[in-house]
């Protein structure tokens, strides 16, 4: 036991000596790759011709795992139960700005460029990318 405590704590070092924009990267790329499937899940269950519910669906699965992961891995804040509260509120901010940049993006892809609904989201992801940690680290989880 004492070997895998000891590699927990070198990778954990590890992990926080990277850069935030490396970390927020890397565990937002998690963080979609949960939503984005979660989506596909939700298009195959409720059919191609409600991606758009789909995606919203996916959308209000997904925060909770990304409130955590970007709070605890990327821009470590503490603080008591109400810190929580109000970051999560902030948050949820941020994420209904990336909700709107999503859903344009994706009827966009869509409508206009007539690109199918499962790489319209993947590329609809991509755009939300920037604005999300500009926001993030700068309003929701600014210490």
């Amino acid at each position: 036991m004492g070997y895998f405590l000891k590699l927990f704590l070198i990778v954990w070092n590890f992990w926080f000596s990277l850069p935030d924009k490396i970390r927020f990267l890397l565990v937002g790329g998690f963080n979609a790759s949960v939503s984005y499937l979660m989506y596909v899940g939700f298009v195959l269950w409720l059919g191609e011709n409600r991606y758009w519910l789909s995606m919203t669906l996916a959308w209000i699965f997904s925060s909770f795992i990304s409130f955590t992961t970007q709070k605890v891995f990327v821009f470590c804040t503490k603080g008591k139960f109400c810190d929580w509260i109000t970051e999560y509120i902030k948050c949820v901010g941020v994420w209904i700005v990336a909700y709107i940049i999503n859903t344009v993006m994706l009827e966009i892809f869509v409508k206009a460029a007539e690109i199918n609904v499962y790489l319209a989201q993947f590329l609809a992801i991509i755009c939300t990318t920037v604005s999300s940690y500009i926001l993030f680290k700068y309003f929701a989880f600014r210490h």
